[in-house]
């Protein structure tokens, strides 16, 4: 006989949403608002257990190991690896392929992303209103009225911005501000995002499973910050029936999140988890334990469901 304390039957009495796959929440009574995205995320690392954590000492002492290793500086390598000239009815620009690697040791996830110089501009302009005096010897590749286009000005400038990225990292509360983490991940992740809404799942998780790994380096002072992907990544693979590769990336975000259970994802997270672990024949139990103690800890008026977080993310 099945017990009442999984999660899919009818004395189920854990989280509130109905988060697993296919499940469709019922019409109920207007809901508050969902939590946006905002800057419980940034960008300095917030991971430190709660007073009211009940993780043992052994568990403490593993999550301050772990939080040694990620507190660890990663080292990147920038380089402009080629150029194109794009035109379009309006416009017409140069394209760079910048080409992210970690130093050190084989790489075998390096990133390639496209910006073009208007988005570097931006960057600039967005890090003189925040980090004025930290980036007043840094030299931005100055902008030409004629000649841009030319072999020769997109190879000075190849170089130049090659520089910029190299001298803007090695600025450590520059590397680490939302401003220069966005500007490396930011259009891929609201893509990604936006084929989530819309119910592409194989597109979406193509785009997160190549630009998760650089956001991972450029955050490893925070890995709080890798939730929301990862947490998209988790929805798409049940969605898409895969409820194995959803489990292994639901892990790798508790993991994120350790202690952290004011984090907006933790409940939602948990109660996805403890769903697939019942799915899979794992040990769903103790999941469901670790939420009921957090929502004894901290009621909510509502629970919201893992893919209801996910779908407000990147919006604007």
């Amino acid at each position: 006989m099945a017990s009442h304390r999984h999660p899919g039957s009818p004395g189920w009495t854990g989280p509130i949403c109905q988060d697993m796959a296919g499940t469709t929440p019922k019409a109920s009574a207007p809901r508050p608002d969902l939590p946006r995205p905002g800057p419980e995320d940034h960008l300095e690392a917030q991971g430190s257990p709660s007073s009211n954590s009940s993780m043992t000492t052994r568990e403490l002492q593993e999550y301050w190991r772990a939080q040694k290793c990620c507190w660890k500086h990663v080292k990147l390598l920038f380089e402009i690896a080629s150029a194109r000239i794009e035109e379009r009815k309006v416009s017409k620009f140069v394209m760079y392929q910048i080409v992210v690697i970690q130093t050190g040791s084989f790489d075998s996830n390096k990133a390639v992303l496209e910006r073009r110089y208007s988005d570097f501009e931006t960057l600039q302009k967005k890090l003189l209103k925040t980090f004025r005096e930290e980036i007043e010897d840094v030299v931005f590749p100055k902008k030409h009225l004629i000649g841009n286009f030319t072999e020769e000005m997109i190879s000075e400038r190849k170089l130049a911005l090659k520089e910029y990225l190299s001298v803007l990292y090695a600025i450590r509360c520059v590397r680490r501000s939302r401003e220069f983490i966005d500007f490396l991940t930011r259009p891929e992740l609201k893509e990604a995002f936006g084929c989530l809404r819309a119910g592409q799942y194989t597109k979406a998780l193509d785009i997160l499973m190549r630009v998760v790994p650089l956001q991972e380096k450029l955050t490893a002072h925070c890995p709080a910050l890798l939730v929301p992907a990862l947490c998209a990544m988790l929805v798409c693979h049940r969605d898409l029936d895969r409820p194995a590769e959803a489990f292994a990336v639901g892990e790798r975000a508790l993991q994120c999140l350790q202690a952290r259970e004011g984090h907006r994802y933790y409940a939602p997270l948990l109660d996805a988890m403890a769903r697939l672990a019942y799915l899979l024949g794992k040990d769903f139990v103790s999941l469901q334990k670790r939420l009921e103690e957090s929502q004894l800890r901290k009621p909510a008026l509502r629970g919201f469901t893992l893919k209801e977080l996910t779908v407000q993310e990147y919006l604007s």
